[in-house]
Formats: C-alpha cells, structure tokens, sequence
C-alpha cells in the first residue's frame, strides 16, 4: 500500500506531470532540459525527479557528467498501467520549438554546435 501511495503523491504536482508528459513525448531527457524546457531551478528540478524515481515512474542513468531520466525499462505493472493512461492522456508539453531546441541542446553537450553538423572537416 505505501508504494501505491508514494506512487500518487508523486503524481499529485503539476511540474512533475509535466516532466513526465516531456519524457513519454521525447524519450529519455538530461536533468538541464528538463530545467531549461519546464523553467524549473536546478534544485527544483532534482527534488522533482527524485521524487519521480523514488516512486517508481523514471529511473535514471549517467553518461559522464549527464544524468538522464526515463520511464523504468521494467516497471511495476501499477506503474506500467500508470504510464500507459499518462501517455494517452497527458496533454503535450507546451514547449515552442522543443524539437529544434531539444537538437540544439544535445549537439551543445555534445560537443558539436548544430551549424557544424555536416560541415568538412
């Protein structure tokens, strides 16, 4: 019962639908997009996934000096279901650009500004 209701509290803010609606939409995002997308402090941000985590709804994995959150590779089947209705029903994420921006971003990170792409070395 307690994981069921950790699971519900931690659905109970919106910030955190919203990093959620951003992640079933997009895959799995770095904690900086998601501060920089949703306008969250980075403290916010990390308080709100943590709480995401702790309940079950992302899990998270590192790539160097990144962080990166995603829906659990195998969850619980209540938060499996759970996330099959939140992606059904979430609204996108009211994000202008965010493809173009999300690109923008990895390329940065990447080492690779997005005008370089494809330019002779």
């Amino acid at each position: 019962m307690r994981d069921t209701a950790r699971l519900f509290k931690a659905l109970s803010e919106e910030p955190r639908l919203e990093i959620l609606a951003l992640m079933l939409r997009e895959g799995d995002l770095c904690g900086c997009e998601v501060e920089a997308f949703l306008g969250l402090s980075q403290s916010a941000a990390s308080r709100h996934l943590r709480t995401l985590r702790e309940a079950g709804l992302v899990e998270d994995r590192r790539e160097g000096q990144w962080v990166y959150y995603g829906p659990p590779a195998t969850p619980s089947p209540l938060v499996a279901a759970v996330l099959a209705v939140l992606r059904e029903r979430l609204p996108a994420p009211d994000v202008p650009d965010l493809g173009a921006r999300l690109r923008e971003m990895r390329a940065v990170r990447c080492g690779t500004r997005p005008e370089d792409a494809g330019a002779p070395a």
